[in-house]
């Protein structure tokens, strides 16, 4: 560590000796070290009508004074910043100075008890059940925890209740409804310490209340379908409950999407509403998201920045492990360039692998020795697919042979091979290679631009003057492609495929938007005209109901709930989501999901690109993330982390 402190701070030297707009850096050094250490102890002395509030251009031109004359004796051949490396090698070289700054770094790192994490989207909304997006996921799992729902391995687990519901242990029992059909009992104990982060007891009435609302389209719950298929929550006393379920569904202990609302706050919301359709507009967690009783999980939301940042602090009402950070801030930075600069400087101390920096970034720093001392590196392959919608409303992409030949036109292996080493499988279909679904005969569409030429021609378009294509009244084969604007490594790939579609004879526009937009309002209300590139994560063995059914379509109606943004509607697929989901045998499974992927692969709703890696560089002192033996804590156990 004083070795460490000693490079932080003397890079902080050399950059402000060189470069007058170091106040990045000195804010950097504060925050990671301390504002004692920055100040009082490493520069005792306030220069001459130095003001007590300002910390930016007289702290940092301060800063830069002293370091240089620290600096200039021992290096009087410093010139600009590319010297910087062979400066630092000689600085931790100096054992004097190592001597005087090794006891300032004991008490810079027994100080660390606050951490800020950087993503790269903010969510679009803090309500657990409203407008479902990775960002919001992963900064609510600090403060919110679902009833049960699939843990960071992949395996069912309590998280509000005190064991897992299962045919096995007698908590769910399949009964007759008549006529032929099965239900379900699903009987839940809530864990006795539970509490809201206000200190009132999490109750079954919260669990009827919940449902009460998400049952209701127009309410805007994104999976109104998991709270349909219950039609009466028994609550049998404050800590027991049980689910009536008018189908016997195998994944009926998966609670991930019932949005648990604390009955307490929201109820009286409800009650004043004039219809359901203004809930999302005048829930708490919209207008005052800081509410203590809106949290229930280890951290609770105690400031908000919208756009900007969120900031958690410890529940005192939590019943688990204590968790060992004073502060966590949520920081967002949509540009991935910025996000990796504010990694370096210290402004952010770790970088979310749910939605942080691409993965040839993560590359690139992997290889410098420096930073390979500084950080563990780790690419986890998760269940998250990265997709590119299309608008049916476009009258090409109306066409299934349209849809073909811009899948068939663009070189997906080599697209990974040299955007990220590889690392990057190839997706067919959105079911996952790892998961016992996935059907390795599916249909599948290599690279070959002929192939693709020749669907644009049976599909009337023939190629142009200018070599884009156009239909029999003249119609340039031409369409939009959105993403979120400032990620490096979708831009990059948004370049790579409209050279490729250009050689086939198709123009596309790329035209970006911020994150927040772009989830919020563009592809909820189907804005984007052409093509809009996203990723979906998905738990294991988990049907498409929510993106490929006809349920999942959000319209006006359904106060766009639901993330089928392509509206793809398809009788087989929709009776195969819902046979699949009743057949409790997972062998007999096996032949629905291969006739979903076979619909898949025809019909192309969306165009497959790959399934994604995730990132995560995190630094050797921060404990609890990287896991050995079991995949990194993404979504949950943010209690356990702490400093090494």
């Amino acid at each position: 560590m004083p070795g460490l402190y000693v490079l932080v701070v003397l890079q902080s030297a050399v950059f402000c000796y060189t470069n007058r707009s170091c106040s990045r850096t000195i804010h950097g050094l504060e925050r990671r070290f301390g504002t004692s250490i920055a100040r009082r102890k490493l520069f005792p002395t306030r220069p001459t009508g130095f003001p007590a509030q300002s910390r930016a251009v007289p702290m940092a031109h301060f800063v830069r004074r002293k370091l240089a004359r620290l600096a200039h004796p021992l290096f009087p051949s410093i010139e600009g910043l590319s010297m910087v490396k062979t400066v630092l090698k000689r600085i931790l070289a100096t054992a004097a100075l190592l001597q005087v700054l090794a006891p300032h770094a004991a008490q810079a790192q027994a100080a660390k008890d606050t951490l800020v994490v950087g993503m790269s989207q903010y969510p679009s909304s803090l309500h657990p059940g409203i407008e479902p997006t990775v960002a919001k996921t992963f900064a609510m799992r600090f403060g919110y925890r679902p009833i049960s729902t699939y843990n960071d391995d992949g395996k069912m687990e309590c998280f509000l209740c005190t064991e897992v519901p299962t045919v096995a242990n007698g908590r769910a029992k399949v009964v007759d409804l008549g006529g032929g059909k099965k239900g379900l009992t699903v009987r839940y104990t809530l864990h006795p310490q539970a509490k809201w982060a206000d200190g009132t007891p999490i109750t079954s009435n919260d669990v009827a209340f919940s449902w009460s609302l998400g049952v209701k389209p127009e309410s805007g719950f994104a999976r109104p379908d998991v709270f349909q298929r219950i039609t009466k929550v028994e609550t049998i006393d404050s800590k027991n409950f049980v689910l009536h379920m008018n189908r016997a569904e195998y994944d009926f202990a998966e609670l991930f999407a019932f949005a648990l609302i604390p009955a307490h706050l929201e109820e009286p919301v409800v009650k004043a509403l004039a219809s359901p359709v203004d809930y999302n507009k005048n829930t708490l967690y919209n207008r005052t998201p800081t509410a203590a009783g809106l949290w229930n999980g280890p951290y609770k939301l105690a400031q908000i920045q919208s756009g900007a940042f969120l900031v958690f602090e410890p529940n005192p009402h939590w019943w688990g492990k204590k968790p060992y950070f004073k502060r966590v801030t949520i920081k967002t930075i949509d540009n991935t360039a910025t996000l990796e600069a504010n990694l370096r400087s210290g402004d952010i101390d770790f970088i979310s692998g749910v939605l942080g920096l691409s993965i040839d970034q993560a590359l690139a720093m992997s290889k410098e020795p420096a930073l390979q001392q500084k950080f563990n590196f780790e690419f986890p392959m998760l269940l998250v697919y990265e997709q590119i919608h299309m608008n049916r409303n476009h009258p090409a992409l109306a066409d299934k042979r349209v849809r073909q030949a811009l899948l068939q036109g663009i070189d997906r292996e080599t697209l990974v091979k040299q955007l990220v080493d590889g690392k990057f499988p190839v997706a067919h279909t959105w079911v996952n290679p790892q998961e016992p679904g996935y059907d390795p005969n599916v249909m599948k569409y290599p690279f070959d631009a002929n192939k693709a030429k020749g669907l644009l021609d049976q599909a009337g378009y023939k190629p142009g003057a200018d070599g884009i294509r156009v239909n029999a009244a003249g119609q340039r084969l031409s369409m939009e492609y959105m993403t979120t604007a400032g990620n490096k490594l979708r831009e990059l790939i948004q370049q790579v495929l409209q050279n490729q579609w250009k050689k086939i004879g198709v123009e596309v526009v790329i035209k970006n938007t911020p994150a927040r937009t772009f989830f919020g309002e563009t592809l909820k209300k189907q804005q984007f005209t052409g093509l809009a590139q996203l990723a979906w994560s998905s738990n294991p063995e988990s049907p498409p109901g929510d993106t490929l059914s006809t349920s999942g379509i959000p319209t006006a109606a359904n106060n766009y709930a639901g993330v089928n943004y392509t509206h793809f509607s398809n009788p087989a697929m929709d009776k195969l989501i819902d046979d699949i989901k009743r057949e409790l045998d997972p062998a007999k499974r096996k032949p629905l999901w291969v006739e979903m992927q076979k619909i898949y692969t025809e019909e192309l709703p969306v165009i497959p690109l790959f399934f994604r890696t995730d990132v995560y560089v995190v630094p050797k002192w921060l404990t609890g993330v990287l896991r050995p033996g079991q995949k990194p804590s993404a979504y949950f156990d943010q209690e356990a982390w702490g400093v090494r």
